[in-house]
């Protein structure tokens, strides 16, 4: 019977997810209570009666992390929900390209995460760098919810203050790691089913070109680094050269990464001088 539940809700479900059969099974295993690793392994004899309604949640376009109310990222698994930006896996490009800055050194002891969502960048760095502590700001009260109560599960709240705010306009201190995924999606492009529908429009788009928060963000970063400071910003796949430039406009000589699909993904700039 869960062979075939399964076989049914992947055919309802390719219409609008581009891994049907895996939604699936993650749906199944949150209706059981039980790893997607675990129904794979032993699979239960019978469907748990809340299976059906979740896969009809999911084919109106709902996100998979907001019905499951999870979301791994990196090393570490966050809470999520209606209000939070949904991490991706592309933003982990960020994490690995301040490991590879940090690579000579013992690590940033002040981490800044702008527009940190549900802690996402923050908290994946703290766990990287036990020793740091940081601040993550957020414009929305529910996202900033969601950090704290990621922050509590694991075990970081005592080292990640989060707090409202506009950018780094209110930020006085200087750190040593600036993390960065602002909204960047042009009003007028197309998103992924269910993403403009149930996501937070204000953590997705960014006026006409997507680079209304850029352009806010980034004459503000040398006064938020230490010297030899870095930060790290997420970019759309295609605005690599129009943010490149306004970080040079500011004296700053950006490096570029890509994600693990060879795509533009993030722009890392060091102080100096």
């Amino acid at each position: 019977m869960i062979a075939r539940a399964l076989a049914e809700a992947a055919a309802a479900l390719a219409g609008v997810s581009d891994t049907p059969r895996l939604d699936a099974e993650l749906l199944m295993a949150h209706a059981l209570g039980i790893t997607r690793e675990r129904l794979l392994l032993v699979p239960p004899a019978a469907v748990p009666g809340g299976f059906a309604a979740l896969v009809e949640r999911r084919a109106t376009g709902e996100p998979l992390a907001y019905i499951t109310g999870t979301r791994d990222f990196w090393t570490i698994d966050l809470v999520v929900g209606p209000g939070a930006l949904i991490p991706r896996p592309d933003s982990e490009t960020l994490i690995e390209a301040a490991l590879a800055a940090f690579r000579e050194s013992d690590g940033p002891t002040r981490i800044l995460d702008l527009g940190t969502g549900p802690g996402t960048l923050l908290l994946a760095a703290l766990a990287e760098w036990p020793a740091a502590s940081g601040l993550g700001i957020d414009r929305s009260p529910d996202a900033l919810a969601f950090a704290r109560r990621n922050a509590e599960r694991l075990g970081m709240a005592e080292r990640a203050e989060l707090r409202i705010g506009q950018w780094g306009r209110e930020v006085a201190e200087r750190f040593d790691l600036v993390l960065c995924n602002p909204p960047y999606v042009a009003e007028d492009a197309q998103t992924g089913p269910g993403v403009a529908e149930f996501e937070p429009s204000g953590a997705l788009f960014a006026g006409k070109d997507g680079l209304d928060d850029y352009r806010i963000i980034v004459p503000q970063l040398r006064e938020l680094l230490t010297q030899n400071g870095v930060a790290i910003l997420e970019i759309g796949h295609d605005q690599a050269r129009s943010v490149a430039d306004l970080l040079r406009k500011e004296g700053l000589d950006p490096v570029l990464h890509k994600d693990l699909a060879g795509r533009p993904r993030a722009l890392s700039v060091r102080r100096s001088g």
